[in-house]
């Protein structure tokens, strides 16, 4: 072999192995669950590619119950969900679960009406059509509720979540505080057996059946209703103003939560004369014993530039971000994971 030959093979085999040690080290850490959130933690997961090259998030936006039943299988590094998890299910998983919040964001309800008005609804009002009740939108509470607006003599089509979801722990969570036969007959939880109506999958879904369905009327995180341009209503708190949804609305929410050492509180009917009535935070759950030490130590890493730096971009997509307070007991809390 003459040197010329030798040396091109020399640099191929060298380009070859730099290839596959660059390859290899481009770690995948894997996540699923809550649709709720889905658009902050792609804006994340794209942003701390950045800054850490070596790491790729594969995140499944499966649903809430999707992503707590995949973390207690361990098929996945992180979970995600709106809803806390229950005692039940807790006890269920191989190690310690730890819920850590990061942002909150408000479920609204929208509708497919013609001219796209905008409605004023209360508790009352939405139990009742929930509840199958109220079946037209000429509905006289419905009328009495909003006057000024010509409401049609047509059916509602009640659209919900047909996976098992955070959007909809918060929205039946909410219809358990406001109506005791909603808590009696419905319940609270990420999958519930509707009284009426049809089912979608996702938050996408909800809003895809709603856009194309006359008439229809359902629940949505609001990021999805301002980005597919639907309209929704402005909700009666509990101090009886009716407040329309927002980044401002939600953080008046988030601002009177009470906080327990867990971090599994709930923020739907809050006190205040301008919170929004239909709020929630939204977790990821990360077992406190890391199986896999590299990943872990990458995993928390993070963690830890989510809840600096990344809760900075929350406010643009309409999420209130954690307050100050919040989020140094969540880095507290992200230091206790071990690898």
């Amino acid at each position: 072999m003459n040197a010329t030959n030798f040396v091109s093979r020399l640099l191929f085999s060298l380009g070859f192995v730099a290839f596959a040690i660059g390859a290899q080290a481009q770690m995948t850490i894997n996540g699923a669950g809550a649709t709720f959130p889905y658009p902050i933690y792609s804006k994340w997961f794209d942003e701390y590619a950045k800054v850490d090259p070596s790491v790729r998030f594969n995140y499944q936006s499966i649903g809430s119950g999707g992503g707590q039943k995949q973390i207690l299988a361990q098929t996945v590094d992180f979970g995600a969900s709106d809803g806390p998890m229950s005692d039940d299910n807790l006890a269920k998983a191989p190690g310690k679960l730890l819920h850590i919040p990061t942002v909150a964001g408000a479920d609204v309800v929208t509708y497919n009406l013609q001219g796209s008005p905008t409605l004023k609804l209360d508790a009352d009002a939405i139990a009742a059509i929930f509840l199958g009740q109220i079946k037209k939108w000429n509905d006289p509470k419905l009328t009495a509720l909003n006057p000024g607006v010509k409401l049609p003599d047509q059916e509602i089509v009640v659209v919900h979540r047909s996976d098992g979801s955070g959007t909809t722990y918060i929205w039946t969570d909410y219809l358990s505080k406001i109506s005791p036969e909603w808590k009696q007959k419905v319940g609270t939880n990420t999958s519930v057996n509707w009284p009426v109506g049809l089912g979608g999958k996702g938050n996408e879904g909800v809003a895809g059946q709603i856009k194309q369905t006359p008439g229809a009327l359902g629940y949505i995180e609001l990021i999805y209703a301002i980005q597919n341009k639907m309209p929704y209503a402005d909700v009666k708190n509990s101090s009886g103003e009716f407040v329309k949804a927002s980044l401002e609305s939600t953080t008046a929410a988030m601002a009177t939560a009470q906080i327990p050492d867990d971090f599994r509180f709930s923020i739907t009917n809050s006190p205040g004369k301008d919170a929004y009535p239909v709020c929630g935070a939204t977790w990821l759950l990360v077992y406190e014993q890391q199986k896999d030490a590299v990943k872990g130590k990458k995993l928390v890493e993070f963690l830890k530039w989510a809840a600096k730096d990344g809760e900075k971009m929350a406010k643009d997509l309409q999420y209130a971000p954690l307050s100050d307070n919040l989020r140094e007991r969540v880095l507290k809390r992200v230091d206790e994971i071990k690898m």
